[in-house]
């Protein structure tokens, strides 16, 4: 008789955003007349750029003809892009990434989730509290922990390391040593920056104690704080201990269309052996590449005019982001966040549990965010609020849950 993998059950219930989207639809159904503004999900709202907008239909074109057709692409990705993207995101930030250290996919959801694959599972995994859940759950179904421990809302077996108030939201190092680690800034959930000398203490670390980062910088176009470095490899000595997550959905709106990057510099091994030649094989094995069409539209983003078209979208929901952050500051909520990250992070008022105001703010205001207990049991007590709603909407939102 088949078995099926046990990990699985140790997961708690749905996808975090999987149970919000239920509780949603069934106030929905009980109401269906509200208004209901969603400040939840990372999802942006504004139309593609029209220079992405013509290099989509000119590859749709290219399509059309014999000499123009393109069937599989290279499970890596086509020059093209990756060429783009070493020059704008790495060389000209003076970060010494090569084109094949690129490997194009269809997100940084699902790399951030295959990435563990290429790692043993004796390793030992150290992620922030609040975390986003994917770099949890996917550990938990491959067996790297222990089963959930409902009192510390956790699992046994995995380093959690706490980013409160008292820190800036910024973790810190580790008492029990761990073999690798994610970091996500600017952060999602908290919306919290990393300044580039606490980052090169992180990338000392990992050096010091045989280490990989898993880096997740999805956020990273929405950095203004010159501190705040967009790539671990500003970072001395990162090409031997980080692994970057990139994404195409927050910086120019691809979250329907699909696109992301990951970088393995050749320089990170375990012994003698490469881990860019395992995630090469790991990657050629399990994936076929992404569409010619969406490379040729993630090439448009690195033109002259898809950067300027971009840095306006960039701008619009940042924008969005002080209105909230103003707004709730102003009516008296404890806020942070905001400033390099479409994200604000607030505390919870009275006692209110994060599902609890959850719940609240539905009903009261009909606005949806995201619990912060949901990301992680430090994330109780607080809530966040997307900056990727429209620019009227989020308005309203702020209206609506000031007056409550």
């Amino acid at each position: 008789m088949f078995t099926i993998n046990d990990n699985y059950l140790k997961l708690q219930g749905s996808y975090l955003f999987s149970n919000i989207a239920k509780k949603v639809a069934d106030y929905q159904q009980k109401n269906p007349n509200a208004d209901i503004i969603r400040l939840g999900i990372g999802d942006v709202t504004q139309p593609l750029a029209p220079a992405i907008i013509r290099a989509l239909h000119s590859a749709v074109d290219d399509m059309a003809n014999a000499e123009t057709f393109h069937g599989y692409a290279p499970d890596k990705g086509y020059d093209f892009l990756r060429n783009a993207i070493a020059d704008n995101d790495y060389r000209n930030r003076g970060c010494d990434i090569e084109a094949d250290e690129i490997f194009v996919s269809d997100g940084a959801k699902c790399d951030s989730g295959n990435i563990q694959e290429i790692f043993g599972l004796d390793n030992k995994i150290a992620v922030c509290d609040p975390v986003y859940p994917v770099y949890v759950d996917t550990n938990v179904m491959a067996g790297r922990t222990g089963n959930y421990n409902p009192n510390a809302q956790n699992y046994d077996g995995m380093i959690y390391m706490p980013c409160v108030e008292e820190n800036n939201f910024v973790p810190e190092l580790p008492k029990e040593t761990p073999d690798i680690i994610y970091l996500c800034f600017p952060n999602n959930p908290t919306g919290a920056g990393i300044t580039r000398a606490e980052l090169q203490e992180w990338v000392d670390y990992a050096n010091r104690v045989g280490a990989v980062i898993i880096y997740d910088a999805a956020y990273e176009a929405y950095i203004t704080e010159k501190d705040v470095p967009h790539s671990v490899y500003e970072c001395k000595g990162a090409r031997h201990c980080a692994i970057e997550l990139h994404s195409f959905s927050k910086n120019a709106g691809f979250t329907g269309v699909r696109l992301g990057y990951t970088v393995v510099p050749k320089d990170l091994k375990c012994g003698s052996v490469s881990l860019h030649d395992l995630w090469s094989r790991r990657h050629g094995t399990k994936y076929n590449g992404a569409p010619y069409i969406v490379q040729r539209a993630g090439e448009a983003v690195y033109s002259p005019e898809g950067k300027e078209q971009l840095r306006s979208q960039v701008d619009y929901y940042m924008k969005n982001a002080k209105v909230i952050y103003e707004g709730l500051k102003t009516a008296g909520y404890s806020v942070s966040g905001g400033i390099n990250a479409p994200y604000v992070w607030l505390k919870t008022p009275g006692r209110l549990s994060s599902w609890e105001f959850f719940d609240e703010l539905l009903r009261k205001a009909n606005v949806v965010g995201t619990p912060g207990s949901g990301f992680g049991a430090h994330g109780e007590g607080y809530f966040r609020l997307s900056a990727f709603g429209t620019y009227e909407n989020t308005v309203k939102a702020i209206e609506r849950i000031t007056k409550m």
